[in-house]
């Protein structure tokens, strides 16, 4: 049987993942909040 505590002690995550995790914290990626509050400022600039 396995010992899941003893696992998560050897853990150890794959350089991979932290060079994508660094990468994408880095880069000034366009997510769905800025798509959202772009468009909110469009919208109450118009109305204006």
């Amino acid at each position: 049987m396995l010992n899941f505590e003893e696992e998560l002690k050897k853990f150890q995550p794959s350089l991979e993942v932290e060079e994508a995790e660094e990468s994408i914290y880095n880069h000034g990626l366009t997510d769905m909040t800025d798509i959202l509050l772009e468009m909110m400022k469009e919208r109450n600039s118009s109305s204006r």
